[in-house]
């Protein structure tokens, strides 16, 4: 992990303006400096003069498309989606559109009442995303739905065993922040402080392709030899929970080793549930990233575009499965299926088929990885990995004097393309994010790499 945090000292940068970028004042400015002291005084983000690990010295002040700009009226390029929410672009008018309809019909919040918008939108996601589900419950985070993913699972197992409720997942899966989510992802940080760990729940080590002396078609069943040695009894888990791919990297799954968890969970009758909150409505070039597997899971969790804009996220999968959400009562929240999320979920699906911005995804993911696998051949002491699929990758730095991962060399690109007019998805460690609007034209996308690439020779150059 990197410990380079951004400085909230204004700092005179270059000025920039072209089509799709304008830097214009020193950064953070003297506007976007004025509501970071707010923040400061009434935020848990703020303990001191720097910002927040994962966070620029700026201040969003509105979003286009692909594009964010600043009150100061600088303007950047946007290569995270907002951390991969803006699937069909910032403030899509046609999500915009069906918003301010919404608002128009006085119908702001229904609790977990029947409404035609609900009805439409569930339709519609039951329809774009066939073969997979028959029902969905709607919530309004990620989290809820890796919690109701989770519940559902033990449930159907208790229903069969009462011993039954065991979960394998894997080692530092992000699915969410509540209990449930953390105990799934094995968080070595906040557990001590819960005063105890699922006993039900097992974590495998996550399958790192860059391992290329690993039989893949045998590694599952080696993780489950180990497990096993560890006192995991297989007749008691009742299901898998893995994310589509690991986050701070883009990594996906050898298929080798997809192709044993798929044959253990068909011998052991376990289900298999897949975390397509980053990945879901066509951030990998499909409409989901467990369709580049050979797999069809049994549930799956949505959310972020999902609705491209409002807090949505849903659970899809069978009716038998998603009747347990409703037997057991995880199926809701207070505002889950609310009117202007479920408005603006039924826009943005409509968006991404009326657009075809699925197809577009996989098109453009070509440009993307072409330039970034340029960059890695130019700087073959710096750049390790380059992986991702669509509008989504990553690119995985190195020291290039030892060879190993390092962290604060990516932080600093990250603030010099901040600087440039980009922003990258910062995760505070040897990777660099990127996941652009699907929207973004092909000029703005190699706009954005050539900046990469610029910040990447000063910094390089300097240090």
């Amino acid at each position: 992990m990197s410990n380079y945090q951004f400085s909230l000292k204004p700092q005179k940068v270059p000025p920039v303006k072209t089509k799709y970028r304008v830097i214009k004042t020193a950064l953070p400015s003297k506007e976007g400096l004025e509501d970071i002291k707010k923040l400061q005084r009434y935020s848990t983000h703020f303990a001191n003069d720097l910002m927040p690990l994962a966070w620029f010295p700026l201040v969003w002040h509105k979003a286009v498309d692909f594009n964010v700009f600043d009150r100061a009226g600088n303007k950047w390029i946007d290569f995270t989606s907002g951390i991969i929410v803006a699937n069909v672009g910032h403030s899509n008018e046609k999500i915009k559109k069906a918003i301010k309809n919404q608002i128009d019909q006085d119908m702001l919040h229904a609790y977990n009442y029947p409404t035609e918008i609900r009805a439409n939108f569930l339709a519609k996601l039951i329809s774009a995303t066939h073969p997979y589900g028959e029902k969905a419950a709607l919530f309004s985070s990620g989290t809820e739905a890796s919690e109701c993913i989770l519940l559902i699972m033990q449930a159907n197992g208790y229903k069969i065993n009462k011993k039954r409720i065991g979960v394998l997942s894997f080692q530092n899966a992000m699915h969410g922040v509540t209990m449930g989510a953390q105990m799934l992802k094995g968080n070595k940080k906040v557990l001590p402080v819960y005063g105890f760990r699922d006993p039900n729940i097992f974590h495998l080590p996550f399958p790192f392709s860059w391992d290329k002396e690993v039989d893949w078609a045998k590694q599952f069943d080696n993780d489950m030899t180990e497990q096993v040695k560890r006192g995991v009894k297989i007749e008691n888990l009742c299901g898998i929970m893995l994310e589509a791919f690991q986050g701070w990297g883009a990594l996906f799954y050898p298929q080798a080793y997809i192709d044993g968890l798929v044959k253990f969970a068909g011998t052991n009758k376990l289900l298999i549930a897949v975390d397509e909150i980053q990945g879901g409505c066509g951030r990998t070039g499909k409409m989901f990233a467990f369709e580049h597997y050979k797999l069809r899971p049994d549930l799956i969790a949505m959310g972020k575009g999902l609705s491209s804009s409002l807090p949505l996220s849903a659970v899809i999968g069978s009716k038998k499965l998603l009747a347990l959400a409703e037997e057991f009562d995880v199926d809701h929240s207070t505002h889950s299926g609310n009117p202007l999320s479920c408005a603006a979920g039924l826009a943005n699906l409509e968006e991404l088929q009326s657009r075809n911005l699925i197809k577009e995804s996989a098109r453009k993911g070509k440009i993307l990885l072409a330039g970034l696998n340029n960059l890695k051949r130019k700087f073959p002491d710096r750049i390790a990995h380059v992986f991702g699929k669509g509008l989504l990758a990553a690119v995985l730095f190195k020291d290039p004097k030892t060879g190993e991962p390092e962290g604060e060399f990516p932080s600093r690109v990250c603030e010099r393309a901040m600087q440039k007019g980009l922003l990258l998805v910062h995760t505070g460690r040897e990777s660099i994010k990127i996941a652009p609007p699907l929207t973004i034209p092909d000029s703005a996308l190699k706009e954005g790499l050539s900046v990469l690439e610029k910040s990447i020779v000063e910094l390089d150059k300097s240090l």
